[in-house]
């Protein structure tokens, strides 16, 4: 799970991997989609997802294709999924710590009209 957290760590990647989200696309057609970038970081890049198990690259003649691997990245899901419950109960608790230290809050009169 490490080499996943670093690989969809960087800011470019996760770009990356919304840009491949709903299908395969070749390295050029990331490239053209990320014109800030040079076709040779987006390849570092694409070689880091691939690496860390989170991309899947398919060779067809001179053309690479790559896809997200949407099982790889399973239990990042499953973990941040227990971090939010974990820092969510706690937040609970202490909203209503809180408001039983403060006790009840009087009621706001209505104005007539």
């Amino acid at each position: 799970m490490d080499a996943v957290l670093r690989a969809v760590g960087a800011p470019r990647r996760r770009m990356i991997l919304r840009l491949l989200w709903d299908g395969e696309r070749t390295a050029g057609d990331v490239h053209r989609a990320l014109p800030d970038v040079t076709f040779g970081a987006v390849s570092q890049h694409l070689r880091v997802l691939t690496d860390a198990g989170v991309v899947q690259r398919r060779a067809d003649g001179r053309e690479r294709y790559y896809r997200v691997q949407r099982t790889a990245l399973g239990p990042i899901a499953r973990w941040l999924e227990e971090v939010w419950d974990g820092a969510l109960g706690e937040l609970k608790l202490q909203a209503e710590a809180e408001e039983a230290r403060r006790g009840p809050q009087p009621r706001k009169r209505r104005r007539k009209s």
